[in-house]
Protein backbone atom coordinates (compact mmCIF):
# COMPACT_ATOMS: atom_id res chain seq x y z
CA UNK A 1 0.00 0.00 0.00
CA UNK A 2 1.27 3.64 -0.82
CA UNK A 3 2.58 5.42 2.19
CA UNK A 4 1.71 8.67 3.42
CA UNK A 5 2.98 11.62 1.12
CA UNK A 6 5.83 12.47 3.92
CA UNK A 7 6.93 9.52 4.07
CA UNK A 8 6.79 8.85 0.41
CA UNK A 9 8.96 12.15 -0.09
CA UNK A 10 11.56 11.50 2.41
CA UNK A 11 12.13 8.25 0.93
CA UNK A 12 12.31 9.97 -2.46
CA UNK A 13 15.00 12.26 -1.23
CA UNK A 14 17.19 9.51 0.79
CA UNK A 15 17.01 6.84 -2.64
CA UNK A 16 17.62 10.17 -4.90
CA UNK A 17 20.73 10.91 -2.92
CA UNK A 18 22.02 7.03 -3.36
CA UNK A 19 20.71 7.11 -7.55
CA UNK A 20 23.54 8.92 -8.30
CA UNK A 21 25.66 6.51 -11.26
CA UNK A 22 29.06 6.46 -10.59
CA UNK A 23 31.56 9.97 -11.08
CA UNK A 24 31.96 10.35 -15.05
CA UNK A 25 29.48 7.16 -16.14
CA UNK A 26 27.89 9.08 -18.52
CA UNK A 27 30.54 11.36 -19.48
CA UNK A 28 30.94 10.35 -23.15
CA UNK A 29 26.87 10.40 -23.43
CA UNK A 30 27.23 13.78 -25.41
CA UNK A 31 24.96 13.23 -28.67
CA UNK A 32 21.00 13.37 -29.51
CA UNK A 33 18.95 11.00 -31.73
CA UNK A 34 20.89 7.24 -32.86
CA UNK A 35 24.29 9.05 -31.91
CA UNK A 36 23.03 9.05 -28.37
CA UNK A 37 21.81 5.82 -28.15
CA UNK A 38 24.99 3.79 -29.35
CA UNK A 39 26.97 6.04 -26.66
CA UNK A 40 24.84 5.04 -24.28
CA UNK A 41 24.89 1.59 -26.05
CA UNK A 42 28.73 1.42 -25.46
CA UNK A 43 28.55 2.63 -21.80
CA UNK A 44 25.89 -0.09 -20.32
CA UNK A 45 27.62 -2.62 -22.54
CA UNK A 46 31.22 -2.16 -20.72
CA UNK A 47 31.23 -3.47 -16.91
CA UNK A 48 28.39 -5.41 -18.25
CA UNK A 49 28.21 -9.57 -16.07
CA UNK A 50 26.63 -12.40 -17.39
CA UNK A 51 25.55 -14.34 -14.49
CA UNK A 52 23.59 -16.90 -16.31
CA UNK A 53 19.58 -17.78 -16.33
CA UNK A 54 19.65 -19.68 -12.74
CA UNK A 55 21.38 -16.18 -11.59
CA UNK A 56 18.48 -14.29 -12.06
CA UNK A 57 16.72 -16.11 -8.59
CA UNK A 58 19.54 -14.49 -6.54
CA UNK A 59 20.00 -11.57 -8.27
CA UNK A 60 15.65 -10.73 -6.86
CA UNK A 61 17.04 -10.95 -3.42
CA UNK A 62 17.89 -7.86 -3.89
CA UNK A 63 16.57 -5.98 -6.91
CA UNK A 64 12.48 -7.00 -6.62
CA UNK A 65 12.15 -6.66 -2.94
CA UNK A 66 8.93 -4.24 -1.88
CA UNK A 67 10.52 -1.88 0.35
CA UNK A 68 8.46 0.71 -1.15
CA UNK A 69 4.54 0.05 -0.80
CA UNK A 70 3.74 -2.52 1.99
CA UNK A 71 7.52 -2.36 3.24
CA UNK A 72 7.36 -5.79 4.12
CA UNK A 73 9.90 -7.18 1.88
CA UNK A 74 8.09 -10.08 0.19
CA UNK A 75 8.72 -9.98 -4.06
CA UNK A 76 7.55 -6.90 -5.34
CA UNK A 77 5.39 -7.87 -8.32
CA UNK A 78 4.35 -5.27 -11.52
CA UNK A 79 1.14 -7.82 -11.82
CA UNK A 80 0.05 -7.89 -8.71
CA UNK A 81 0.97 -5.12 -6.94
CA UNK A 82 -2.09 -2.76 -5.24
CA UNK A 83 -0.42 0.84 -5.29
CA UNK A 84 -3.16 2.09 -2.97
CA UNK A 85 -4.83 -0.89 -1.38
CA UNK A 86 -3.65 -3.96 0.02
CA UNK A 87 -1.92 -6.56 -2.03
CA UNK A 88 -4.26 -9.88 -3.22
CA UNK A 89 -1.17 -12.06 -2.04
CA UNK A 90 2.15 -11.87 -1.51
CA UNK A 91 5.18 -13.84 -2.15
CA UNK A 92 8.52 -14.89 -0.30
CA UNK A 93 11.66 -14.65 -1.35
CA UNK A 94 12.95 -18.06 -2.16
CA UNK A 95 9.88 -19.57 -0.71
CA UNK A 96 7.61 -19.05 -3.49
CA UNK A 97 9.96 -19.27 -6.62
CA UNK A 98 8.18 -21.26 -9.47
CA UNK A 99 7.47 -24.24 -9.71
CA UNK A 100 4.42 -25.06 -11.02
CA UNK A 101 1.34 -23.14 -10.90
CA UNK A 102 -2.65 -23.08 -12.24
CA UNK A 103 -3.56 -20.09 -10.30
CA UNK A 104 -2.75 -16.45 -9.37
CA UNK A 105 -0.65 -16.55 -6.00
CA UNK A 106 0.79 -19.61 -6.77
CA UNK A 107 4.37 -18.94 -7.44
CA UNK A 108 6.52 -15.94 -8.89
CA UNK A 109 8.57 -16.75 -12.21
CA UNK A 110 11.12 -14.94 -14.60
CA UNK A 111 9.30 -12.53 -16.69
CA UNK A 112 11.12 -11.33 -19.72
CA UNK A 113 9.70 -7.92 -20.64
CA UNK A 114 10.96 -8.53 -24.43
CA UNK A 115 9.75 -12.04 -24.40
CA UNK A 116 13.13 -14.54 -25.40
CA UNK A 117 11.73 -15.99 -28.13
CA UNK A 118 12.67 -13.22 -30.10
CA UNK A 119 16.36 -13.69 -29.26
CA UNK A 120 15.85 -17.08 -29.54
CA UNK A 121 16.88 -17.47 -25.66
CA UNK A 122 20.11 -16.65 -26.55
CA UNK A 123 22.69 -14.94 -23.77
CA UNK A 124 23.64 -12.78 -22.59
CA UNK A 125 19.84 -11.03 -23.28
CA UNK A 126 18.30 -14.01 -21.63
CA UNK A 127 19.85 -13.38 -18.27
CA UNK A 128 19.91 -9.70 -18.19
CA UNK A 129 18.21 -8.34 -14.96
CA UNK A 130 17.25 -4.87 -16.21
CA UNK A 131 13.99 -6.26 -18.24
CA UNK A 132 13.20 -9.58 -16.73
CA UNK A 133 11.08 -9.37 -13.53
CA UNK A 134 9.85 -11.48 -10.78
CA UNK A 135 6.28 -12.06 -11.58
CA UNK A 136 3.33 -13.89 -11.43
CA UNK A 137 3.36 -17.41 -13.24
CA UNK A 138 -0.15 -17.21 -13.98
CA UNK A 139 -0.08 -13.61 -15.44
CA UNK A 140 3.51 -13.88 -17.06
CA UNK A 141 1.81 -16.72 -18.73
CA UNK A 142 -1.51 -15.12 -19.95
CA UNK A 143 1.20 -12.35 -20.99
CA UNK A 144 2.52 -14.78 -22.88
CA UNK A 145 4.66 -13.03 -26.09
CA UNK A 146 2.21 -10.40 -26.86
CA UNK A 147 3.49 -6.85 -26.93
CA UNK A 148 2.79 -3.81 -24.47
CA UNK A 149 -0.29 -1.65 -25.34
CA UNK A 150 -3.82 -0.24 -24.55
CA UNK A 151 -6.36 -2.71 -24.02
CA UNK A 152 -9.81 -2.45 -25.18
CA UNK A 153 -11.80 -4.94 -23.93
CA UNK A 154 -9.82 -7.03 -22.24
CA UNK A 155 -10.00 -11.25 -22.42
CA UNK A 156 -7.81 -12.03 -18.93
CA UNK A 157 -7.53 -9.53 -15.99
CA UNK A 158 -5.24 -9.78 -13.35
CA UNK A 159 -6.02 -9.13 -9.91
CA UNK A 160 -4.11 -5.85 -9.74
CA UNK A 161 -6.05 -5.19 -12.79
CA UNK A 162 -3.08 -5.58 -15.12
CA UNK A 163 -5.04 -6.56 -18.43
CA UNK A 164 -4.67 -8.88 -21.76
CA UNK A 165 -6.78 -7.95 -24.94
CA UNK A 166 -7.07 -6.26 -28.28
CA UNK A 167 -5.26 -3.14 -28.55
CA UNK A 168 -6.18 0.01 -29.21
CA UNK A 169 -2.84 2.06 -29.04
CA UNK A 170 -2.68 3.78 -32.70
CA UNK A 171 -1.19 2.14 -35.46
CA UNK A 172 -1.82 -1.46 -33.78
CA UNK A 173 -4.89 -3.79 -34.33
CA UNK A 174 -3.51 -7.35 -32.34
CA UNK A 175 -3.58 -8.56 -28.77
CA UNK A 176 -1.61 -6.39 -26.09
CA UNK A 177 -0.76 -6.55 -22.64
CA UNK A 178 -1.66 -3.38 -20.55
CA UNK A 179 0.12 -3.01 -16.96
CA UNK A 180 -1.36 -0.86 -14.38
CA UNK A 181 -0.75 3.29 -14.63
CA UNK A 182 2.19 2.25 -11.55
CA UNK A 183 4.50 0.42 -13.76
CA UNK A 184 3.63 2.01 -17.56
CA UNK A 185 6.59 4.10 -17.41
CA UNK A 186 8.72 1.08 -15.80
CA UNK A 187 7.68 -1.27 -18.41
CA UNK A 188 8.45 1.41 -20.77
CA UNK A 189 12.09 2.44 -19.70
CA UNK A 190 13.00 -1.68 -19.20
CA UNK A 191 12.11 -1.84 -23.19
CA UNK A 192 14.04 1.11 -24.03
CA UNK A 193 16.75 -0.20 -22.41
CA UNK A 194 16.76 -3.63 -24.20
CA UNK A 195 17.16 -1.86 -27.77
CA UNK A 196 19.97 0.31 -26.34
CA UNK A 197 21.92 -1.85 -25.04
CA UNK A 198 21.12 -5.02 -27.64
CA UNK A 199 20.96 -2.27 -30.70
CA UNK A 200 23.56 -4.17 -32.82
CA UNK A 201 22.21 -7.72 -32.65
CA UNK A 202 18.06 -5.81 -33.40
CA UNK A 203 18.34 -6.72 -37.11
CA UNK A 204 18.81 -10.78 -35.97
CA UNK A 205 15.96 -10.97 -33.39
CA UNK A 206 12.16 -11.35 -34.30
CA UNK A 207 10.13 -8.32 -34.26
CA UNK A 208 7.06 -9.45 -32.02
CA UNK A 209 5.43 -7.03 -33.10
CA UNK A 210 7.23 -4.26 -31.04
CA UNK A 211 10.76 -4.43 -31.78
CA UNK A 212 12.00 -2.77 -35.01
CA UNK A 213 14.92 -4.47 -37.57
CA UNK A 214 17.34 -1.87 -37.43
CA UNK A 215 19.60 0.30 -34.90
CA UNK A 216 17.97 3.06 -34.27
CA UNK A 217 14.88 3.51 -33.33
CA UNK A 218 14.88 -0.06 -32.56
CA UNK A 219 10.96 -0.23 -31.93
CA UNK A 220 8.28 -0.22 -34.44
CA UNK A 221 6.10 2.80 -34.12
CA UNK A 222 3.44 2.37 -32.83
CA UNK A 223 4.67 0.30 -30.10
CA UNK A 224 7.46 3.67 -29.73
CA UNK A 225 4.47 6.20 -29.58
CA UNK A 226 2.93 4.21 -27.06
CA UNK A 227 6.07 3.51 -24.42
CA UNK A 228 7.36 7.62 -24.91
CA UNK A 229 3.89 8.66 -24.08
CA UNK A 230 4.06 5.60 -20.76
CA UNK A 231 7.25 7.30 -20.15
CA UNK A 232 5.82 10.83 -19.98
CA UNK A 233 3.03 9.41 -17.77
CA UNK A 234 4.41 7.40 -15.25
CA UNK A 235 7.66 9.11 -14.14
CA UNK A 236 10.48 7.41 -12.01
CA UNK A 237 9.68 5.89 -9.01
CA UNK A 238 11.52 5.46 -5.91
CA UNK A 239 11.64 1.85 -6.48
CA UNK A 240 12.65 1.91 -10.09
CA UNK A 241 15.75 4.10 -8.65
CA UNK A 242 16.14 1.45 -6.09
CA UNK A 243 15.69 -1.42 -8.62
CA UNK A 244 18.61 -0.06 -10.68
CA UNK A 245 21.19 0.72 -7.78
CA UNK A 246 20.70 -3.49 -6.77
CA UNK A 247 21.04 -4.06 -10.12
CA UNK A 248 24.61 -2.51 -11.14
CA UNK A 249 25.63 -4.03 -7.58
CA UNK A 250 24.25 -7.30 -9.35
CA UNK A 251 25.24 -7.03 -13.02
CA UNK A 252 27.63 -4.05 -13.22
CA UNK A 253 25.67 -2.05 -15.50
CA UNK A 254 22.79 0.29 -15.05
CA UNK A 255 19.21 1.47 -16.67
CA UNK A 256 20.30 4.88 -18.28
CA UNK A 257 16.50 6.05 -18.83
CA UNK A 258 16.08 5.43 -15.34
CA UNK A 259 19.21 7.74 -13.91
CA UNK A 260 18.06 10.45 -16.53
CA UNK A 261 15.15 10.01 -17.52
CA UNK A 262 15.41 13.45 -20.20
CA UNK A 263 17.49 10.92 -22.30
CA UNK A 264 14.30 8.79 -23.63
CA UNK A 265 13.46 12.35 -25.42
CA UNK A 266 17.14 13.09 -26.32
CA UNK A 267 17.30 10.23 -27.75
CA UNK A 268 13.50 9.56 -30.03
CA UNK A 269 12.75 13.13 -29.67
CA UNK A 270 10.22 14.94 -27.48
CA UNK A 271 6.42 14.03 -28.21
CA UNK A 272 4.47 16.08 -29.76
CA UNK A 273 1.92 18.00 -27.85
CA UNK A 274 -1.26 15.68 -28.46
CA UNK A 275 -4.13 17.77 -29.98
CA UNK A 276 -5.92 14.97 -31.60
CA UNK A 277 -9.34 13.89 -29.49
CA UNK A 278 -10.36 9.98 -29.59
CA UNK A 279 -13.05 9.28 -32.24
CA UNK A 280 -16.75 8.81 -30.66
CA UNK A 281 -17.79 5.87 -28.99
CA UNK A 282 -20.45 4.06 -30.85
CA UNK A 283 -23.27 1.79 -29.99
CA UNK A 284 -23.89 2.54 -26.70
CA UNK A 285 -26.80 0.07 -25.40
CA UNK A 286 -28.24 0.07 -22.24
CA UNK A 287 -30.10 -2.68 -20.70
CA UNK A 288 -31.09 -5.09 -18.10
CA UNK A 289 -32.48 -2.39 -15.91
CA UNK A 290 -33.36 -2.39 -12.22
CA UNK A 291 -34.75 -0.22 -9.96
CA UNK A 292 -31.23 1.54 -9.10
CA UNK A 293 -28.97 0.12 -12.02
CA UNK A 294 -28.29 0.17 -15.76
CA UNK A 295 -26.02 -1.65 -17.59
CA UNK A 296 -24.24 -0.41 -20.53
CA UNK A 297 -21.88 -1.16 -22.96
CA UNK A 298 -20.35 0.52 -26.43
CA UNK A 299 -17.75 -0.17 -28.81
CA UNK A 300 -14.84 1.78 -28.44
CA UNK A 301 -12.89 4.28 -29.38
CA UNK A 302 -9.82 4.95 -30.82
CA UNK A 303 -7.02 7.41 -29.89
CA UNK A 304 -3.35 8.60 -32.01
CA UNK A 305 -1.66 7.92 -28.53
CA UNK A 306 -4.63 5.59 -26.82
CA UNK A 307 -7.45 6.09 -25.12
CA UNK A 308 -7.74 6.05 -20.90
CA UNK A 309 -10.86 5.92 -19.89
CA UNK A 310 -14.76 7.02 -20.33
CA UNK A 311 -16.87 9.33 -18.61
CA UNK A 312 -20.02 7.71 -18.23
CA UNK A 313 -23.23 10.43 -17.67
CA UNK A 314 -27.24 9.93 -17.02
CA UNK A 315 -29.25 12.75 -17.95
CA UNK A 316 -26.32 14.82 -18.60
CA UNK A 317 -24.64 14.22 -14.85
CA UNK A 318 -21.56 12.49 -14.70
CA UNK A 319 -22.10 9.19 -12.99
CA UNK A 320 -18.84 7.10 -13.47
CA UNK A 321 -15.49 6.60 -15.51
CA UNK A 322 -13.97 3.56 -16.52
CA UNK A 323 -11.43 2.61 -18.61
CA UNK A 324 -13.38 -0.44 -20.13
CA UNK A 325 -16.23 -0.50 -22.33
CA UNK A 326 -19.33 -1.16 -20.42
CA UNK A 327 -20.40 -0.46 -16.74
CA UNK A 328 -23.63 -0.68 -14.79
CA UNK A 329 -24.27 2.78 -14.01
CA UNK A 330 -25.61 2.78 -9.80
CA UNK A 331 -27.77 4.73 -7.87
CA UNK A 332 -31.07 5.22 -9.73
CA UNK A 333 -34.43 6.67 -8.75
CA UNK A 334 -37.16 3.48 -9.46
CA UNK A 335 -39.56 4.00 -12.44
CA UNK A 336 -37.60 6.84 -14.33
CA UNK A 337 -36.33 7.15 -17.56
CA UNK A 338 -33.17 8.14 -18.51
CA UNK A 339 -30.47 9.00 -21.33
CA UNK A 340 -27.20 8.05 -21.51
CA UNK A 341 -24.22 8.63 -23.19
CA UNK A 342 -20.14 8.38 -22.93
CA UNK A 343 -17.63 10.60 -23.80
CA UNK A 344 -13.72 9.02 -24.45
CA UNK A 345 -10.73 10.99 -22.98
CA UNK A 346 -6.74 10.39 -24.18
CA UNK A 347 -4.20 11.37 -21.48
CA UNK A 348 -3.32 14.53 -22.56
CA UNK A 349 -6.84 15.66 -21.15
CA UNK A 350 -8.40 15.56 -24.93
CA UNK A 351 -12.37 14.46 -24.82
CA UNK A 352 -14.05 13.11 -27.78
CA UNK A 353 -17.60 14.19 -29.08
CA UNK A 354 -20.47 12.65 -27.02
CA UNK A 355 -21.57 9.30 -28.22
CA UNK A 356 -25.00 8.07 -29.25
CA UNK A 357 -27.75 8.17 -26.70
CA UNK A 358 -29.32 5.07 -25.10
CA UNK A 359 -32.39 5.22 -23.46
CA UNK A 360 -33.31 3.23 -20.60
CA UNK A 361 -35.97 2.72 -17.28
CA UNK A 362 -35.82 1.83 -14.22
CA UNK A 363 -38.00 -0.98 -12.68
CA UNK A 364 -40.83 -0.11 -10.17
CA UNK A 365 -39.30 -0.39 -6.77
CA UNK A 366 -41.02 -2.78 -4.22
CA UNK A 367 -43.06 -1.88 -1.96
CA UNK A 368 -42.83 2.22 -3.00
CA UNK A 369 -38.87 1.77 -3.47
CA UNK A 370 -35.80 -0.40 -3.31
CA UNK A 371 -34.26 1.00 0.40
CA UNK A 372 -32.41 -0.99 2.45
CA UNK A 373 -34.78 -4.14 3.27
CA UNK A 374 -32.85 -5.84 6.35
CA UNK A 375 -29.74 -5.32 8.11
CA UNK A 376 -27.62 -7.71 10.43
CA UNK A 377 -24.86 -5.91 12.84
CA UNK A 378 -24.82 -9.64 15.14
CA UNK A 379 -24.68 -7.30 18.27
CA UNK A 380 -27.72 -9.71 19.64
CA UNK A 381 -25.04 -12.87 18.90
CA UNK A 382 -25.69 -14.60 22.32
CA UNK A 383 -23.14 -17.09 23.96
CA UNK A 384 -19.29 -16.36 24.56
CA UNK A 385 -15.66 -18.23 24.19
CA UNK A 386 -13.73 -19.18 21.02
CA UNK A 387 -15.51 -22.97 20.64
CA UNK A 388 -17.09 -23.61 17.12
CA UNK A 389 -20.59 -24.51 17.75
CA UNK A 390 -24.27 -24.04 16.24
CA UNK A 391 -25.24 -20.42 17.34
CA UNK A 392 -28.66 -18.95 17.22
CA UNK A 393 -29.79 -15.12 18.01
CA UNK A 394 -32.59 -13.02 16.40
CA UNK A 395 -32.86 -9.59 15.25
CA UNK A 396 -34.72 -6.92 13.88
CA UNK A 397 -37.71 -10.46 13.67
CA UNK A 398 -35.29 -12.47 11.57
CA UNK A 399 -33.34 -15.61 13.18
CA UNK A 400 -29.74 -16.28 12.15
CA UNK A 401 -28.57 -19.66 12.61
CA UNK A 402 -24.61 -20.59 11.91
CA UNK A 403 -23.07 -23.45 12.01
CA UNK A 404 -19.52 -24.27 13.21
CA UNK A 405 -18.84 -20.70 14.12
CA UNK A 406 -17.02 -19.07 16.75
CA UNK A 407 -18.15 -15.45 18.13
CA UNK A 408 -15.34 -13.83 20.02
CA UNK A 409 -13.84 -12.13 17.12
CA UNK A 410 -15.05 -8.84 16.03
CA UNK A 411 -15.17 -6.46 12.92
CA UNK A 412 -16.93 -3.64 13.54
CA UNK A 413 -18.46 -5.09 17.28
CA UNK A 414 -19.17 -8.46 17.22
CA UNK A 415 -18.59 -10.48 13.98
CA UNK A 416 -19.51 -14.39 13.49
CA UNK A 417 -16.78 -16.09 12.72
CA UNK A 418 -17.20 -19.52 9.75
CA UNK A 419 -15.32 -22.53 9.99
CA UNK A 420 -16.59 -25.40 7.87
CA UNK A 421 -20.24 -24.00 8.44
CA UNK A 422 -22.95 -21.55 6.96
CA UNK A 423 -24.73 -18.52 8.13
CA UNK A 424 -28.61 -19.01 7.24
CA UNK A 425 -31.41 -16.83 8.06
CA UNK A 426 -35.46 -17.42 8.85
CA UNK A 427 -37.79 -16.38 6.16
CA UNK A 428 -37.57 -13.00 4.95
CA UNK A 429 -40.22 -11.08 2.85
CA UNK A 430 -39.38 -8.09 0.29
CA UNK A 431 -36.85 -10.23 -1.59
CA UNK A 432 -33.17 -8.57 -2.28
CA UNK A 433 -31.94 -6.45 -4.92
CA UNK A 434 -28.09 -6.15 -3.75
CA UNK A 435 -26.68 -7.23 -0.49
CA UNK A 436 -23.71 -5.93 0.78
CA UNK A 437 -21.39 -7.72 3.68
CA UNK A 438 -17.93 -7.21 5.35
CA UNK A 439 -15.43 -9.92 5.84
CA UNK A 440 -11.50 -10.53 7.61
CA UNK A 441 -9.73 -13.38 7.39
CA UNK A 442 -9.20 -14.41 11.10
CA UNK A 443 -7.27 -17.71 11.15
CA UNK A 444 -5.51 -19.89 8.58
CA UNK A 445 -4.42 -18.46 4.92
CA UNK A 446 -6.20 -16.94 1.99
CA UNK A 447 -7.26 -15.27 -0.25
CA UNK A 448 -10.68 -16.92 -0.78
CA UNK A 449 -14.52 -16.83 -1.16
CA UNK A 450 -17.94 -17.62 0.39
CA UNK A 451 -20.92 -18.46 -1.29
CA UNK A 452 -24.11 -16.51 -1.04
CA UNK A 453 -27.22 -18.28 -1.64
CA UNK A 454 -30.97 -17.68 -1.88
CA UNK A 455 -33.58 -19.57 -1.69
CA UNK A 456 -30.80 -22.29 -2.29
CA UNK A 457 -29.53 -20.80 -5.52
CA UNK A 458 -25.88 -19.72 -5.43
CA UNK A 459 -26.05 -15.69 -6.41
CA UNK A 460 -22.69 -14.59 -5.98
CA UNK A 461 -19.46 -14.93 -3.82
CA UNK A 462 -18.18 -12.88 -1.42
CA UNK A 463 -14.27 -12.34 -1.54
CA UNK A 464 -11.93 -12.17 1.77
CA UNK A 465 -7.81 -11.17 1.81
CA UNK A 466 -5.16 -13.25 2.69
CA UNK A 467 -3.62 -10.94 5.02
CA UNK A 468 -5.31 -11.37 8.50
CA UNK A 469 -7.70 -9.07 9.89
CA UNK A 470 -8.11 -6.88 6.91
CA UNK A 471 -11.55 -6.25 6.25
CA UNK A 472 -13.57 -6.62 2.51
CA UNK A 473 -16.47 -4.72 1.92
CA UNK A 474 -18.33 -6.45 -0.67
CA UNK A 475 -21.82 -5.30 -2.62
CA UNK A 476 -23.16 -7.77 -4.67
CA UNK A 477 -25.72 -6.44 -7.19
CA UNK A 478 -28.57 -7.30 -9.39
CA UNK A 479 -29.35 -10.30 -7.38
CA UNK A 480 -33.62 -9.59 -8.27
CA UNK A 481 -35.27 -12.22 -6.25
CA UNK A 482 -38.25 -10.73 -4.85
CA UNK A 483 -40.79 -12.27 -2.58
CA UNK A 484 -40.09 -14.51 0.24
CA UNK A 485 -35.98 -14.96 0.64
CA UNK A 486 -33.92 -17.26 2.85
CA UNK A 487 -29.91 -15.59 2.78
CA UNK A 488 -27.67 -18.39 3.28
CA UNK A 489 -23.86 -17.33 3.41
CA UNK A 490 -21.42 -20.97 3.14
CA UNK A 491 -17.46 -21.34 3.82
CA UNK A 492 -16.95 -23.84 1.46
CA UNK A 493 -13.77 -24.85 2.57
CA UNK A 494 -13.70 -28.32 4.11
CA UNK A 495 -10.49 -28.35 6.56
CA UNK A 496 -11.18 -27.70 10.19
CA UNK A 497 -7.35 -25.71 9.75
CA UNK A 498 -8.81 -23.67 6.62
CA UNK A 499 -9.66 -19.86 6.26
CA UNK A 500 -11.87 -19.13 9.50
CA UNK A 501 -13.48 -15.70 8.34
CA UNK A 502 -15.26 -13.34 10.35
CA UNK A 503 -18.78 -11.48 8.37
CA UNK A 504 -20.35 -8.44 10.25
CA UNK A 505 -22.48 -5.28 8.96
CA UNK A 506 -24.73 -7.19 6.50
CA UNK A 507 -27.59 -5.50 5.22
CA UNK A 508 -29.60 -5.70 1.61
CA UNK A 509 -32.13 -3.69 -0.28
CA UNK A 510 -35.55 -4.84 -1.77
CA UNK A 511 -35.59 -6.61 -4.98
CA UNK A 512 -37.00 -4.87 -7.95
CA UNK A 513 -40.54 -5.11 -8.57
CA UNK A 514 -41.52 -6.52 -12.09
CA UNK A 515 -45.03 -6.26 -12.85
CA UNK A 516 -46.79 -9.50 -14.41
CA UNK A 517 -49.81 -8.14 -15.86
CA UNK A 518 -49.95 -8.08 -19.18
CA UNK A 519 -48.67 -4.22 -20.72
CA UNK A 520 -49.26 -3.74 -24.48
CA UNK A 521 -49.08 0.01 -25.20
CA UNK A 522 -49.24 -1.19 -28.80
CA UNK A 523 -52.67 -3.18 -29.78
CA UNK A 524 -50.52 -5.07 -32.64
CA UNK A 525 -48.28 -6.34 -30.72
CA UNK A 526 -48.41 -10.08 -29.87
CA UNK A 527 -46.63 -13.57 -28.87
CA UNK A 528 -47.13 -16.43 -30.25
CA UNK A 529 -46.91 -19.48 -29.76
CA UNK A 530 -48.26 -19.35 -26.13
CA UNK A 531 -47.84 -22.01 -24.34
CA UNK A 532 -44.21 -21.88 -26.34
CA UNK A 533 -43.30 -25.38 -27.83
CA UNK A 534 -39.79 -25.74 -29.36
CA UNK A 535 -38.34 -23.21 -27.29
CA UNK A 536 -38.66 -20.61 -30.43
CA UNK A 537 -41.17 -17.58 -29.54
CA UNK A 538 -42.40 -15.35 -32.26
CA UNK A 539 -43.49 -11.86 -32.08
CA UNK A 540 -45.55 -9.90 -34.26
CA UNK A 541 -46.07 -5.78 -33.76
CA UNK A 542 -45.48 -2.48 -35.60
CA UNK A 543 -42.12 -1.69 -36.76
CA UNK A 544 -40.11 -4.88 -34.11
CA UNK A 545 -36.87 -4.29 -36.40
CA UNK A 546 -36.25 -0.78 -34.51
CA UNK A 547 -36.89 -2.52 -30.78
CA UNK A 548 -33.91 -2.24 -28.77
CA UNK A 549 -33.80 -5.16 -26.50
CA UNK A 550 -35.93 -7.77 -25.13
CA UNK A 551 -35.43 -8.84 -21.51
CA UNK A 552 -36.31 -12.00 -19.94
CA UNK A 553 -37.45 -12.46 -16.21
CA UNK A 554 -39.19 -15.45 -14.23
CA UNK A 555 -41.63 -14.31 -12.11
CA UNK A 556 -39.44 -13.90 -9.04
CA UNK A 557 -37.80 -11.11 -10.94
CA UNK A 558 -34.66 -12.75 -11.61
CA UNK A 559 -33.49 -11.21 -15.04
CA UNK A 560 -32.94 -14.88 -17.41
CA UNK A 561 -31.91 -13.50 -20.69
CA UNK A 562 -31.21 -10.26 -22.57
CA UNK A 563 -30.98 -9.69 -26.01
CA UNK A 564 -30.29 -6.21 -27.90
CA UNK A 565 -31.74 -5.64 -31.63
CA UNK A 566 -33.56 -8.47 -30.58
CA UNK A 567 -35.73 -8.40 -33.88
CA UNK A 568 -33.30 -6.99 -36.49
CA UNK A 569 -32.86 -10.55 -38.35
CA UNK A 570 -35.82 -12.12 -37.80
CA UNK A 571 -39.21 -11.97 -35.36
CA UNK A 572 -38.40 -15.08 -33.19
CA UNK A 573 -36.54 -15.41 -30.13
CA UNK A 574 -34.39 -18.02 -29.46
CA UNK A 575 -35.34 -19.92 -25.76
CA UNK A 576 -32.73 -22.69 -25.17
CA UNK A 577 -31.61 -23.14 -21.75
CA UNK A 578 -35.08 -22.14 -20.53
CA UNK A 579 -36.80 -24.49 -18.45
CA UNK A 580 -40.51 -25.23 -18.38
CA UNK A 581 -42.37 -22.15 -16.52
CA UNK A 582 -43.64 -18.97 -16.77
CA UNK A 583 -41.65 -16.01 -17.97
CA UNK A 584 -42.51 -12.21 -18.75
CA UNK A 585 -41.32 -10.80 -21.86
CA UNK A 586 -40.09 -6.93 -21.46
CA UNK A 587 -39.49 -5.12 -25.06
CA UNK A 588 -38.92 -1.46 -25.17
CA UNK A 589 -42.40 -0.49 -24.82
CA UNK A 590 -43.98 -3.77 -23.64
CA UNK A 591 -44.25 -6.44 -21.56
CA UNK A 592 -46.46 -10.07 -21.21
CA UNK A 593 -46.62 -13.38 -19.68
CA UNK A 594 -45.31 -16.34 -21.65
CA UNK A 595 -45.08 -20.44 -20.85
CA UNK A 596 -42.20 -22.47 -21.75
CA UNK A 597 -43.65 -26.72 -21.79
Amino acid sequence: MRRILYSYLLSLIAISALAQAPANYYSTATGTGATLKTQLKDIITNGHQDHGYGGLWTGYQTTDRDYYYENDGTILDIYSERPAAADPYNFTYSTNQCGSYGNEGDCYNREHIVPQSLFNEASPMKNDIHFIRATDGKVNGMRSNYPFGKVGTATFTSLNQSKLGNSVSAGYGGTVFEPIDEFKGDVARMIFYFVTRYENQLSTFSSGNMLGNSTYPGLQTWELNQLLAWHNLDPVSPAEIGRNNASYTYQGNRNPYIDNPNYVNLVWGTPNTDTQAPTTPTNLIANNPTSSTVALSWSASTDNVGVIGYDVYANNVLKATVSGTSTTVQGLTSSTTYNFHVIAKDGAGNSSTQSNTATETTLAGSGGGTGTCGTEDFENITGTGNGYATRTWTNNNITWTATDARVDETINGKAITLRIGNLTSSTISGGMQDLTIKTSLKYGTGPGNLNLEINGVQVGTIPYTATANAVTTTTISNINVSGNIIIKITNPITATNGPRVAIDDLTWTCAASLSTVENSKEKAFGIYPNPVKNHELFVKGENLNKVLKADIYDLSGKLIKNIANPFKNSNKIDLHGLTKGVYILKTDHNTTKFIVE
